[in-house]
């Protein structure tokens, strides 16, 4: 009788399966770490603009904090040759000027005091692209500097227009 090589059917079935059992467990936790590591850039990305408003706010004080994510950024894909603007900050990258980085949308608006044109506060927001995909919680931050969150249970996805400062004061604040 001759010797057959090669594999059987069913050995190759309990391969394919013990493969689709490992793929169960790991792909839930692979999705878990990218929401994290997205998360994660997210808050980094408030502080930047936080830091990014400061800057203007001491650069252009007849102005007061940036009007929106584009004055902070270089309006192009570098800054002018001239050198930064009061349109063209030259204090973000084009990429989060643009609002949208990592997963998430990027919202900041400053916000006009009751006495003239000054803008004397302001408010960023960020929300995920695809919730429970690329992100959960949303994230904000006022001038006061401090990053807050919201679990999100709703499921927001826009941050198109960034949220009155009062609704980010009522977040929880990020340890």
């Amino acid at each position: 009788m001759r010797k057959q090589k090669g594999f059987s059917l069913i050995e190759l079935l309990i391969v394919v399966a013990i493969i689709l059992i490992i793929a169960a467990i790991a792909i839930p936790n692979l999705l878990r770490a990218r929401i994290a590591a997205n998360e994660s850039s997210a808050v980094a990305s408030v502080r930047t603009i936080n830091t990014a408003e400061v800057t203007y706010l001491t650069a252009y004080p007849t102005v007061g904090y940036a009007a929106n994510l584009v004055s902070l950024g270089p309006g192009a894909v570098t800054c002018p040759a001239t050198g930064p603007v009061q349109a063209k900050a030259c204090l973000i990258d084009n990429t989060l000027a643009g609002g949208t980085k990592s997963g998430y949308n990027y919202a900041a608006a400053g916000v006009v005091g009751a006495t003239g044109t000054l803008l004397v506060t302001y408010s960023v927001g960020a929300a995920p692209l695809t919730f429970n995909q690329t992100g959960v919680r949303m994230f904000c931050a006022i001038e006061d500097g401090v990053v807050r969150f919201d679990p999100n249970t709703s499921g927001v996805t826009v941050a198109a227009t960034p949220m009155a400062p009062a609704t980010c004061t009522g977040y929880t604040v990020l340890q």
